[in-house]
């Protein structure tokens, strides 16, 4: 198997926005949800959102691990001090596409970092190294844009999460709340713990359990 790391494509918008939904769980696509909407709705509006040019959730901010034509992992990031300019399209979108208004979201980034929003890979590939290397190559990619750190999220209920964080260089920063959730702010500026850990996991900013 040789997996290879590479930019994203407008075509892969469909693929990409299930597994963003795998890495935010079922429960968390549905708490974004209005009442009579469900997951087929949102997977509708993350797919629009995947393939704009000018959401948080582009394919033009996600990394994709490719094995051969399969698609099996992607790291969606992107810079934070743009984060009320990407979010629009999420919020206009959650109007009219899932009758929710999310115009009142708390904040879970900030300038200064590239913001890490999710993180997955499919079942069949975990516990093989690939997440650890998107979370490289997203390092990498936060070199190439000249900022200084990439940032995340981990919920205060995800131990295991956090564990593996810390494992591959993250570092606690302060508190935050988001989506209702008790947050930790980690950032990591090292790219040298990264070869340390095998990132076998399907994550993102609201998840409280680690899929190993």
């Amino acid at each position: 198997m040789m997996i290879e790391i590479k930019n994203a494509r407008k075509e892969q918008s469909s693929d990409i926005a299930r597994l963003i939904m795998t890495a935010m769980t079922d429960d968390c696509c549905l708490h974004f949800c209005g009442v009579g909407y469900g997951l087929e709705d949102f997977r509708g509006m993350m797919t629009m959102l995947v393939d704009r040019e000018d959401s948080q959730y582009s394919y033009r901010n996600t990394l994709v691990a490719m094995d051969g034509d399969r698609l099996v992992g992607i790291a969606v990031s992107y810079d934070g001090g743009r984060l009320h300019e990407l979010r629009q399209a999420f919020v206009e979108a959650a109007k009219a596409c899932i009758g929710k208004d999310h115009s009142g979201m708390d904040d879970e980034t900030q300038a200064g970092e590239l913001y890490l929003d999710s993180l997955a890979v499919l079942p069949d590939y975990r516990r093989q190294g690939i997440a650890r290397r998107l979370l490289k190559a997203t390092k990498e990619k936060a070199d190439r844009m000249g900022l200084p750190c990439v940032g995340l999220l981990v919920d205060k209920g995800n131990p295991a999460g956090e564990a593996l964080y810390v494992s591959v260089g993250f570092r606690y920063v302060n508190d935050n709340l988001w989506g209702g959730h008790p947050m930790k702010h980690l950032t990591s500026s090292n790219s040298s713990a990264l070869g340390r850990a095998d990132a076998s996991i399907a994550l993102h900013s609201l998840v409280r359990h680690l899929v190993m």
